[in-house]
């Protein structure tokens, strides 16, 4: 994290757990300002970014423009998933927002394949900073659009900010004076469970194919745009039909469990697993044939699970 900002916020009442759990006092405000700080950002810039993307990852880069985001993954050549992200774009760079501990990895598997491409990846994660915004109504996201260089995603009532630091700082204080209030950085995760965005941990990468994690249904998978790596799997299992997983939003009142603990049904039979968790909500990757079963967390004293939705969208 940038040292700048890093002290920018303790000056405004943030207490750092670590770099990636911020929080601040408590408030009940419904216009919320997030430090998103479990997420970092690989920029991927040069004139043949677009090419090499397109040829690496689930998504259609040639539908990404600065005002239009795309979930995707990128996958091993089995298929799997090594990490999701979200895919905007910054003048002619392309701006890839992923769960920090995979960025390293995310960079690497890249350069593997840049041979003799003009393709340069940057690890952002010092230079720019991710803020979120909640609100009743997205009215305020756009306010300060034209006096910043900042690129913003919207979801609805949510907004996700990435921009230098000095950005960073002028729109959190404009945010502020606007009447919004700063909140625990982990409390933008909860909502991103909520919303089903199946993030990825070291834990979990390669575990799982695009469909499992509802990347299908989120708009990150394109079925038209050709060849990339582990994309045969990724056809292969949408024409035949063979997802028997997918993804879903649970709750547990009696644990917080780590990201791939196992889930079983009434026999003590592992039917699934945790992609990701924060106080009590969960997303899990289910067998399709087990949704109506009595699901239970094995290590964590068979604590009990409840499907809140019947798929996350």
């Amino acid at each position: 994290m940038n040292s700048n900002w890093k002290n920018f916020l303790l000056a405004n009442h943030a207490h750092f757990s670590s770099d990636t759990q911020i929080s601040f006092p408590p408030t009940d405000s419904a216009k919320q300002l997030y430090p998103i700080a479990q997420l970092s950002v690989l920029t991927v810039s040069g004139k043949d970014a677009a090419q090499f993307l397109q040829g690496q990852i689930t998504c259609n880069v040639y539908d990404v423009t600065s005002t239009q985001s795309s979930l995707g993954a990128i996958c091993n050549p089995k298929g799997r998933a090594i990490s999701t992200f979200l895919l905007t774009k910054s003048a002619d760079a392309f701006l890839m927002v992923l769960p920090k501990e995979l960025l390293v990895t995310v960079r690497d598997r890249l350069k593997k394949y840049v041979l003799r491409s003009a393709v340069t990846l940057t690890d952002s994660s010092d230079n720019l900073c991710l803020l979120g915004l909640t609100d009743e109504s997205n009215a305020d996201f756009l306010a300060t659009e034209a006096q910043t260089t900042a690129v913003r995603v919207n979801f609805g009532n949510r907004c996700l900010v990435i921009a230098d630091v000095d950005n960073a700082i002028s729109l959190w204080s404009e945010y502020l004076a606007q009447g919004y209030q700063a909140s625990d950085s982990t409390q933008w995760l909860y909502l991103d469970i909520l919303a089903g965005i199946p993030w990825l941990t070291l834990a979990t990468s390669e575990e799982f194919i695009p469909q499992m994690l509802n990347l299908d249904k989120l708009g990150g998978i394109s079925l038209t745009k050709g060849c990339y790596t582990g994309q045969e799997i990724v056809a292969r299992t949408h024409y035949l039909g063979k997802a028997k997983r997918a993804l879903f939003i649970a709750e547990c009142k009696a644990a917080t469990p780590e990201a791939n603990a196992n889930i079983i049904d009434a026999n003590e039979q592992v039917v699934g697993n945790v992609l990701l968790a924060h106080d009590d909500k969960l997303l899990i990757v289910l067998q399709l044939a087990d949704t109506a079963q009595q699901l239970q967390l094995q290590d964590y004293n068979h604590a009990s699970l409840t499907l809140l939705t019947v798929e996350a969208s």
